[in-house]
């Protein structure tokens, strides 16, 4: 078994539709055993700013998927929704990425290949990420940081 964190996102048509679609299929999917969501937020764009305002949250889950399997089943979800990759961090109808994603003995995995790199490179220090995750994971620490004080460095 493995657990994943994973953010989603959304800045275009039926924002949360699409949100919810995706959950619903993923709750449904016969290698998943829970998925529980953070609460939504609206956020501003990053990276590309000249774009609608996104919908944030946060999905934990439980599967037999390693990450890998997982990484596809979530790309197909996203290609479900619409999603075109047109412009790098530019409108998506649905963006899924695996933040974190820990073993079976609790042990956070390190992968970084061609395909996928977890935890994903950038989510210490986006707050639409982090704000989500400590909701579901207040504990969590990283580079001797707590979250929520990462949070609160980068809101100075």
């Amino acid at each position: 078994m493995y657990t994943y964190y994973i953010s989603v996102g959304s800045n275009m048509g039926d924002k949360k539709g699409h949100i919810h679609s995706a959950f619903q299929s993923l709750q449904e999917h016969e290698a998943v055993s829970k998925v529980i969501s953070s609460k939504l937020i609206e956020t501003e764009p990053w990276g590309y700013t000249e774009q609608d305002t996104f919908v944030n949250g946060m999905w934990f889950c439980v599967s037999t998927l390693d990450p890998h399997q997982m990484l596809d089943l979530i790309q197909f979800l996203e290609k479900e929704a619409g999603r075109e990759r047109l412009i790098h961090w530019g409108p998506r109808t649905l963006d899924l990425d695996i933040i974190l994603a820990y073993d079976s003995h609790g042990a956070m995995l390190s992968l970084s290949d061609a395909k996928l790199v977890v935890p994903h490179p950038l989510f210490w220090e986006r707050t639409f990420v982090l704000e989500p995750l400590y909701e579901l994971f207040p504990t969590f620490t990283y580079k001797g940081m707590t979250i929520n004080e990462r949070l609160a460095q980068l809101s100075e």
